[in-house]
């Protein structure tokens, strides 16, 4: 039907509509009065209508969805001169209709949520159709009718809110916008309806806009963030996490105001967390060990027990946990507590990051900006940031165990040079003792080769080791090493010795940190040549290891590597290592010698510390 025969069927229908209430009105008066009700009043209401939809339109989609959904209040409040507006939203795992923000804001002193079922707002969504209340008073869904009565509400049109999902991770939005009027016994028309209907529609255009710019800001942070590791991944140098931390954390800066940020790791038997890196650095315990049993918050995160849900206190759910009340938390301790409270922290970020379905990491965030919720993009984001520091933690790693390749290594071809030597000059059955000894440090050693390589999937469980003997073993492994550096001109000396010193850590670490501390103590002795001596001890319930060398130690230099601040990879491994171990360490030097001294927690014959 073109448009003439549209206005003619119309000026027919209203001509005999009038004629059958008694009004006789001649048919070309009728149509005049359409004409003039066409072409003035009409353009002027559909003006109206479209500028109103365009502002709507128009919502910066930066606004938060709350904030977009509250704006979109506002303008059908003054397009229909309501009183007030608000915004209920379907929570289908409740089935409860939660109260999603008003306007005016004031207005937002409500019930947080009401039933699903016999509701105003509930039948709304189930039936997709605006809903029509003349009196409120009269109504037997709306309950809680003191509070209109006292804000002299008394009529009202609920309206279908729906935003059709943007994408598979995403869930359709259902819910109500509830339009308030002062007026009793209200006549509402057909009209106000479907244009209320398609004004409410509009909004789900600005969503689809704010998901689209979320995407884009989303993978351009993406972008950056492989970017500056890739970047810092191709420096001959290699990685240390703490450096990948300084150069990334600003890329999350618009997302979160973040005071503090860490990475843990999970052990193999999955009942303690370490610490991996952190950022700052200064203010973690890097290597620090805590239980999964003794830290709910670690306990939560770790062994996705649940329940999950949004609390009073926190936000939990198996992509994340949000402490937004970090001091009346029941997942945090009261150390803790105190601590983000003396650092002016209120909002706490935990990401769980899974490997084969299971949480083998996780990160941390604290800001000191109140954050109530994130949205499922800056989730996303938390969690590609936590699986990129997964992959340079591994590459740390492997940076680690090819630095520490080299002293066993260099000893394991030392021994192996002394062995084809003594068998090629034919001298074999007169030093049969001496080519077993050498075979049996080369077993240990290319096994010790062996363990190395396999930290990168695990490190086993931590054995009570007498710390003297593992220190001798090193420091003649560390003999050979001198050897075949051709660095005759050191002196060794060892003793006095204290054994046993049982101490409890993975042999493969402390091993590591006695090469590395041994290696370096070599190193640091003038080409004119010098002492090198080790001895071990005991001191109030800790077991001491003493490395000293020939050579001073400029002040600058000790306090910088009792940071673990060294520039070389040695003391930045020996620094992470002992931390893991719960013991420290300290430095000594004097005009001519410098002193290492380990101390770890003494381990009774029961195994008690």
């Amino acid at each position: 039907m073109n448009l003439f025969h549209t206005d003619k069927f119309l000026v027919d229908s209203i001509y005999i509509r009038l004629k059958e209430r008694g009004f006789e009105v001649p048919h070309e008066i009728v149509e005049t009065v359409f004409t003039l009700t066409k072409e003035e009043i009409l353009y002027h209401y559909i003006d109206k209508i479209i500028t109103q939809a365009e502002m709507i339109l128009e919502i910066n989609p930066s606004l938060s969805d709350q904030e977009i959904l509250q704006t979109l209040a506002k303008h059908i409040v003054e397009f229909f001169g309501a009183e007030a507006a608000s915004i209920r939203i379907l929570d289908p795992g409740k089935e409860e209709m939660v109260s999603f923000g008003s306007y005016p804001p004031h207005a937002e002193n409500r019930e947080e949520s009401i039933p699903f079922e016999d509701t105003i707002a509930g039948e709304v969504v189930r039936t997709q159709r605006t809903y029509f209340v003349p009196n409120i008073l009269m109504e037997e869904k709306y309950k809680n009718k003191e509070r209109v009565q006292r804000l002299g509400i008394h009529s009202m049109m609920a309206v279908p809110l729906y935003i059709p999902r943007f994408s598979m991770k995403d869930v359709d939005i259902q819910g109500s916008l509830q339009i308030y009027f002062k007026e009793k016994d209200k006549v509402f028309t057909p009209l106000e309806g479907k244009v209320a209907e398609m004004l409410s529609r509009r909004v789900s255009y600005v969503i689809a806009r704010k998901r689209i710019l979320d995407l884009q800001k989303l993978n351009l942070s993406k972008d950056r963030i492989v970017e500056k590791i890739f970047m810092k991944l191709g420096k001959r140098e290699g990685i240390k996490m703490k450096e990948v931390f300084n150069l990334v954390i600003p890329e999350l800066a618009e997302v979160m105001r973040i005071q503090r940020c860490a990475l843990f790791s999970v052990t193999e038997d999955r009942e303690h967390v370490v610490l991996e890196a952190g950022y700052p650095e200064l203010q973690h315990g890097i290597g620090k060990i805590f239980r999964v049993d003794e830290e709910p918050y670690i306990h939560a995160i770790v062994n996705q027990t649940g329940p999950f849900g949004d609390f009073e206190n926190e936000k939990i759910h198996p992509n994340y946990i949000l402490i937004d009340r970090p001091q009346k938390s029941h997942l945090l301790p009261d150390h803790l507590k105190r601590f983000l409270e003396h650092q002016q922290i209120n909002s706490v970020l935990y990401i769980p990051l899974k490997v084969n379905e299971m949480v083998q990491y996780f990160m941390a965030f604290d800001a000191q900006a109140h954050h109530q919720r994130f949205t499922e993009e800056e989730i996303e984001l938390f969690t590609f940031f936590g699986k990129e520091l997964m992959k340079g933690l591994r590459f740390e790693k492997m940076d680690d165990i090819l630095h520490d390749f080299k002293n066993p290594a260099i000893a394991a071809a030392g021994f192996a040079k002394r062995i084809h030597k003594i068998l090629i000059d034919g001298e074999y059955p007169a030093k049969k003792e001496k080519v077993m000894q050498a075979l049996e440090i080369l077993l240990k050693e290319t096994t010790r080769i062996q363990e190395l390589a396999l930290t990168l999937h695990g490190e086993g469980r931590e054995e009570i080791v007498d710390l003297t003997e593992k220190l001798k073993r090193r420091f003649a492994i560390n003999e050979e090493t001198l050897r075949e550096l051709k660095r005759e001109n050191i002196q060794l000396i060892e003793g006095p010795f204290e054994e046993p010193l049982h101490i409890r850590c993975f042999p493969l670490h402390i091993e590591r940190v006695l090469d590395n501390l041994l290696n370096n103590a070599s190193n640091a002795i003038p080409e004119e040549g010098g002492v090198l001596s080790i001895r071990s001890y005991q001191r109030e319930g800790w077991a001491v290891a003493e490395i000293s060398n020939t050579g001073k130690m400029e002040e600058e230099d000790k306090t910088r590597y009792l940071q673990g601040e060294s520039p070389g990879r040695g003391l930045h491994i020996t620094h992470k290592l002992i931390k893991r171990m719960r013991g420290r360490i300290e430095v000594e030097s004097g005009e001519d010698q410098t002193t290492f001294r380990l101390l770890f927690p003494l381990v009774g014959e029961g195994g008690s510390e």
